[in-house]
């Protein structure tokens, strides 16, 4: 049973999100010949706050 585990940053509409859930599940059902009933897409969404770039968090980052 493939499993994939995507994380973004906290933001994204709830659409957007169902919707590379379902993209993902079609291009792994595709690529490894997977029944879609058996692919399982977990998203964690990342406040800007517990993301990090080069040391500084995205939140100190868009306060500059």
């Amino acid at each position: 049973m493939p499993i994939v585990n995507i994380q973004i940053m906290q933001g994204r509409s709830i659409d957007k999100v169902k919707s590379v859930v379902a993209r993902v599940t079609d291009v792994i059902s595709e690529e490894l010949n997977s029944p879609k009933e058996n692919i399982r897409v977990l998203v964690t969404e990342v406040p800007n706050t517990h993301w990090g770039i080069a040391g500084v968090t995205v939140a100190d980052r868009d306060n500059k």
